[in-house]
């Protein structure tokens, strides 16, 4: 015989679904019926032929303060087997038609800017991608108008914002972080050596930044960039050398709308090194392939709110299986050299996007 309990979970399940057809369903009554049952991935549909490609979304040139001129800086990453690149110098556009020699159906350049303004000591620097023209910098009366400001301007033009380094001069904690309105992509990795990816002293890492935000509801996906100036003599760790970010965006075609939409709906993984041959979600379960490079190994971990370290697989195809409580989850892959791979995070039917 069911228990009390059951048949009270029961009930309020048949409640839901009947009112979803009636229309009578309160967001109180839903957010609490998705609580009672066991979590589900919510798994977006793949678009039928859709491939991997690679690119960059943030690196410099002389047209802002990189050490070397837009052409060879765009053939840099094409001879390095990039399949897209944004060119996103401060406060400048680059008219892709200007390097029109290097644009086939192996190489895609989207233009782009790094909008870049500040309030007080903080730094704020939004990467605009597929734009038309420049975008003024905006100003606000407090950071958060100020950061919001600029996401609503890139938006304006029907361009796809990235919150660049957060951590750069400890400029944007979580708690502006939590309160921006219309962004779904923050740099969780740039290459650039004085960012504070790892946070440091009371601030927070990057990856904890985003599980915090993942945590209180924000739908939000982590990018890794190069963020590259330096292209000229050594490459060293103190320099900003390209090559130590990138994402790979999983979409049918190779154009600049294609591209930039599949980031936005967070349909890529970022990485630094490790190379994904799938990922695949099913109602229960989450699974990557990895493609080994040479006698390489991979650790991968599956990570879910707060943080929380969920189950740790040591194949080149790791799996987890929902336990029925999770809200999200996301997987960091870690080869043998300490390079990573970052999945998104794949959305339950327990997580509840909030708002501030």
């Amino acid at each position: 015989m069911p228990s009390r309990a059951n048949a009270r979970t029961h009930r309020l399940i048949t409640r839901a679904a009947l009112a979803l057809f009636t229309g009578g369903l309160t967001l109180a009554e839903s957010a609490h019926a998705q609580s009672v049952a066991p979590a589900r991935f919510v798994a977006p549909a793949e678009p039928a032929n859709a491939r991997w490609w690679k690119g960059n979304t943030h690196t410099h040139t002389t047209n802002s303060d990189g050490d070397t001129p837009p052409e060879p800086v765009a053939r840099w990453y094409k001879q390095h087997q990039y399949d897209f690149l944004v060119l996103s110098d401060h406060n400048v556009f680059t008219d892709p038609v200007t390097l029109a020699s290097l644009v086939d159906s192996t190489f895609l350049l989207i233009p782009g800017e790094e909008v870049t303004t500040a309030f007080g000591a903080a730094s704020v620097h939004i990467n605009a991608l597929d734009i038309t023209r420049v975008i003024p910098a905006p100003t606000g009366r407090s950071l958060l108008e100020t950061v919001q400001n600029t996401i609503d301007a890139i938006r304006a033009e029907r361009a796809i914002p990235h919150i660049n380094h957060p951590n750069f001069r400890w400029s944007i904690d979580t708690t502006v972080l939590w309160r921006m309105k219309n962004d779904r992509l923050i740099e969780i990795h740039n290459g650039h050596p004085i960012v504070h990816n790892e946070g440091g002293g009371d601030s927070q890492g990057m990856e904890d930044a985003w599980d915090a935000l993942l945590t209180r509801g924000k739908r939000i996906f982590g990018i890794a960039v190069d963020d590259a100036h330096h292209f000229q003599g050594e490459f060293a760790p103190d320099r900003a050398n390209p090559g130590r970010g990138w994402v790979v965006v999983r979409t049918p075609s190779l154009s600049r709308r294609a591209i930039v939409e599949a980031l936005d709906a967070g349909h890529f993984y970022a990485s630094n090194g490790p190379v994904l041959r799938a990922v695949r979600a099913t109602e229960t379960a989450l699974t990557v392939q990895i493609q080994r490079e040479g006698d390489f190994k991979y650790t991968t971990q599956f990570i879910g709110p707060h943080g929380r370290l969920l189950g740790t697989d040591k194949s080149l195809t790791p799996t987890y299986t929902l336990r029925g409580d999770e809200s999200y989850v996301r997987a960091r892959i870690i080869d043998s050299a300490g390079r990573v791979a970052w999945v998104q995070p794949v959305f339950t039917t327990r997580f509840v996007e909030r708002h501030p």
